[in-house]
């Protein structure tokens, strides 16, 4: 297997290099996210246990299984998973008012622009 080869860290400001896949030294490792960030924790550590299943399975029949943000488009897209309008990372809640069934595609994009605001915050977001 080839080595990697080592490049500057992904924080802009730092001097270190490294050969993790995710871009980040051993220092900024925190700020790494999506599945290459191992330390996140289960789903039921991070909140999603029995309750989180039991407020899924009533907003998906809220919602009729169908992703709300393309219905606001006028398109019918089934939804897959139940999202945080405003992500518990920036202060959301798992009140009913704050969650929305949500496609596959939708929660992509959605998730992917809130990876970004929380990196340019310098947190690490945690979903």
């Amino acid at each position: 297997m080839p080595q990697a080869i080592p490049r500057p860290c992904r924080t802009g400001t730092c001097s270190n290099v490294t050969t993790n896949r995710n871009g980040y030294c051993e220092e900024h490792q925190a700020k790494a996210s999506g599945w290459l960030n191992q330390d996140r924790g289960s789903s039921s550590q991070r909140g999603y246990g029995g309750r989180w299943k039991r407020i899924r399975v009533r907003i998906m029949r809220r919602d009729k299984a169908l992703c709300q943000p393309c219905k606001a488009e006028g398109k019918v897209m089934p939804a897959v998973a139940v999202d945080h309008i405003v992500p518990k990372a920036e202060g959301g809640t798992d009140a009913d008012e704050n969650l929305q069934a949500i496609c596959k595609l939708c929660h992509k994009l959605k998730t992917e622009e809130e990876s970004r605001r929380a990196r340019g915050r310098g947190q690490n977001f945690q979903a």
